[in-house]
């Protein structure tokens, strides 16, 4: 694994300066700062607790002894993500699923509350996962709630829409989640929890980002209609850790 595997052409020029370097590592960023509660670490790697979510990060990927440190983390065998490493792993890591990303941040994004948002909270996981399943937005965990507000629209009692925060280094909180029932799509509530979670992110005085899967252009198109704009193309892999992992 060398470079950066090929990201469709989606006639969006990536612009760094939109954010700042904490972005470049916001897996680690956040987990050494306001989600240290939820986070395991090992001196030059960490992770998130496997019910909250399956990413974890390393201190510097261009160093063997990080991915050490993450292989004595995770224990051997263990399958995780790991998101916008270029160098290849170590001898002996395996590569899973590889797929080309990318990173958007919000520049003008209308943010506003909308009074039919109702947040969620651990009660309702079990719709949630029951949303995710039928909609595929990105990886949920039981736990993942524990990471930010999420917010949800209900038809008759159903949840039928949601979106919420995951991610969070420093000054920034990730937008994530976003996922409408297929039976209700088209009347904006995508659009609408998007401009709901962003006025909460707002008003604690941070900024928006997101991430999504490069090939999912109508998701793209979508964020920067709403103010989004590239910051950078990114990578999301999984890696299996040495069966040996001593």
């Amino acid at each position: 694994m060398t470079g950066t595997l090929p990201v469709p052409d989606l006639g969006l020029p990536a612009d760094p300066t939109l954010g700042d370097p904490v972005l470049d590592q916001p897996v680690w960023a956040s987990l050494l700062g306001v989600h240290g509660r939820l986070a395991e670490r090992h001196r030059r790697a960490a992770r998130y607790h496997p019910d909250v979510a399956g990413f974890v990060a390393l201190s510097d990927p261009d160093d063997p002894a990080a991915w050490a440190d993450l292989a004595a983390l995770v224990g051997p065998g263990v399958t995780v993500a790991l998101s916008g490493v270029t160098a290849p792993p170590p001898p002996g890591w395996r590569i899973g699923e590889d797929l080309p990303g990318v990173q958007m941040v919000d520049v003008s994004v209308d943010k506003r509350p909308d009074p039919e948002a109702i947040r969620l909270t651990r009660e309702d996981v079990p719709e949630i996962l029951d949303l995710v399943d039928r909609t595929r937005p990105g990886p949920f965990r039981p736990g993942t709630i524990e990471l930010g507000t999420y917010l949800g629209i209900r038809r008759g009692g159903r949840l039928v829409a949601m979106a919420g925060e995951r991610l969070h280094p420093p000054g920034w909180t990730e937008i994530s989640a976003v996922c409408t029932d297929p039976g209700y799509r088209g009347q904006g509530l995508a659009t609408r929890l998007v401009s709901a979670v962003g006025a909460g992110i707002a008003a604690r005085g941070e900024r928006a980002l997101l991430h999504a899967w490069a090939g999912n252009v109508s998701a793209i198109r979508l964020y920067e209609s709403l103010g989004f704009r590239l910051r950078r193309t990114t990578r999301f892999a999984q890696y299996t850790t040495p069966e040996d992992a001593s």
